[in-house]
């Protein structure tokens, strides 16, 4: 699959960018990679809410082998070949790809603020036991 290939199948989409990635192309929108294609393939973006419906196609998710075993990236499902010929329901799977990609973003940001915090608090009674220490 080639870019033009790509920028036409989510054109419906709305304005995408694609970059090299590994041995393929990431497509992200707004910042926010939604979209991997890799060996032929395009594996979109998912999460609880959107998994149901690449299983009712018979999708699975990505996979390869590393050091003899098998890993299975559960975040990123494969595109029904079936929808390249159907851009306005490429569009509907685009759209909740990038929701699922929001979502992740959004929970990985708050997990990081969260560690943050702990963090900080963990930094201030250090700071206050030390200075009791010194009292």
């Amino acid at each position: 699959m080639d870019r033009e290939f790509l920028y036409e199948l989510f054109a419906g989409f709305g304005p995408v960018t694609i970059r090299r990635m590994f041995s393929g192309f990431g497509v992200s929108a707004d910042g926010i990679n939604f979209a991997l294609v890799l060996r032929g393939a395009i594996y979109l973006r998912a999460d609880e809410d959107s998994i149901p419906r690449f299983e009712a196609e018979g999708s699975q998710c990505f996979q390869y082998e590393m050091k003899g075993k098998l890993r299975m990236i559960a975040s990123y499902w494969r595109l029904p070949e079936r929808l390249f010929d159907d851009p306005d329901e490429v569009t509907d799977w685009a759209r909740t790809a990038h929701a699922a990609a929001i979502r992740a973003a959004l929970a990985k940001a708050s997990k990081k603020r969260s560690v943050k915090k702990v963090a900080k608090k963990a930094t201030k009674k250090v700071a206050k036991a030390k200075k009791r220490r010194a009292d």
